[in-house]
């Protein structure tokens, strides 16, 4: 993966650069946001510093948000108070506060990659089911046989997936499947559920795979 790497305090700036590079990440290292066009195009996340020299991160940030939706954005900064963390969040995906460890920096890189598709593996287990995200491949494990699944199950069920174990409320599933908004009271994605449980879930009337969580949404249970 390739990192856009945003901070202008060097001490720290060549820690983290040098360790993400020995971790096997690419790395570049900007000490403030002049530049930063160029790199966008094939950065896979950005890790942004709020103090910047110039523009500051949220300035920035926001501006490769608009332009750039897909890239992931993590926010670094000394700032703890909720009020900057709520800035910070109204554009970034993530937002981590200084001081922090790099093993905690890097799973937080690799959640998000996880959620922005950076990282696809191969296969993922599901309880009883093997699911193969590049190839949408669903396999009932106990059975060995494939299950078949309609283009909206298949999409809910890789949406799920990919936030496996967060409660997702209805409002977000159904905005992210059918990209429109949702409608308090629609049907629409609880029908789509009961089915997909029809084909995935042992027992669909005591699913263990997407939980109900009652009056917000749903979970999926690794």
């Amino acid at each position: 993966m390739k990192i856009l790497y945003i901070e202008d305090e060097k001490e720290l700036g060549s820690w983290v650069f040098e360790d993400l590079t020995r971790r096997g990440y690419e790395v570049i290292w900007l000490t403030n946001g002049e530049g930063v066009q160029e790199y966008l195009e094939t950065s896979d996340i950005v890790i942004l510093d709020v103090m910047l020299p110039g523009l500051d991160g949220f300035s920035i940030g926001k501006r490769i948000k608009k332009s750039y939706p897909q890239i992931p954005i993590m926010m670094l900064s000394a700032r703890a108070q909720m009020d900057d963390k709520l800035e910070g969040l109204q554009f970034a995906d993530d937002y981590v506060t200084k001081p922090f460890h790099p093993d905690e920096l890097e799973a937080r890189i690799q959640v998000l990659a996880r959620r922005f598709d950076r990282i696809v593996p191969e296969e993922i287990q599901v309880q009883h089911l093997r699911y193969a995200p590049k190839r949408y491949e669903l396999i009932h494990e106990e059975k060995s046989e494939p299950i078949f699944l309609t283009a909206k199950q298949l999409h809910i069920l890789d949406y799920l997936i990919k936030h496996a174990g967060q409660i997702m409320t209805k409002e977000q599933i159904f905005e992210a499947i059918w990209e429109e908004n949702y409608i308090e009271g629609d049907k629409t994605l609880m029908v789509h559920i009961r089915y997909l449980r029809e084909k995935i879930e042992k027992n669909p009337a005591k699913p263990l795979i997407i939980e109900t969580i009652r009056g917000i949404g749903y979970r999926l249970k690794l």
